[in-house]
């Protein structure tokens, strides 16, 4: 959901509740340009972390940038599938 906010292809209410960090050097529109969201202040720590505006900012924070720079969302899914694939792997202890 994170990706099609950035991009202009979620909901315009979802595209209400995430802003992009305003970066050095970086334009504040939701552009490909920028790849960082700002993650809103919570309190609550159980249900705060939970609402849409803090998880998809912290989950897309935490992505690796060639994933964030993907130019469509078919790029985006495989990019995003392959590393979790690989992130499963280096969990797993012999």
């Amino acid at each position: 959901m994170a990706f099609r906010v950035l991009h202009g292809l979620a909901p315009p209410y979802l595209n209400d509740l995430v802003d992009v960090a305003d970066l050095p050097g970086r334009r504040r529109l939701r552009s490909s340009s920028s790849h960082q969201l700002t993650v809103p202040p919570f309190w609550l720590t159980t249900v705060g972390r939970r609402t849409f505006p803090v998880a998809a900012s912290l989950l897309w924070n935490s992505l690796p940038s060639d994933i964030q720079s993907s130019p469509s969302l078919p790029v985006f899914r495989q990019r995003l599938k392959t590393f979790r694939f690989h992130q499963s792997f280096s969990n797993i202890v012999l």
